[in-house]
């Protein structure tokens, strides 16, 4: 994967439980810029299956809630193309 192509924020959500400042989620937002010609179904493969590969995710699976979106772009002879 080429320097640049994965970038990603995180969010987390808190709320206050009985008098405690407690982390209840993390949204993730992914923006991947793809190779032209990388295919689709691999990219979405990869996107549906992170969060079990994923050691943060799976620790704190059942404490918090994890969310995630992603935006893909393809790159066409050197730059960003369309987004999926």
């Amino acid at each position: 994967m080429a320097a640049g192509a994965l970038s990603a924020q995180a969010e987390g959500v808190n709320h206050v439980v009985d008098r405690v400042v407690v982390l209840t989620g993390i949204h993730m937002r992914y923006e991947i810029r793809a190779p032209a010609g990388a295919p689709k179904e691999t990219i979405d493969r990869a996107l549906q299956t992170h969060a079990g590969k994923c050691p943060t995710a799976r620790s704190l699976e059942g404490a918090v809630e994890v969310t995630w979106e992603a935006g893909v772009s393809w790159e066409e002879d050197g730059a960003a193309g369309a987004t999926a």
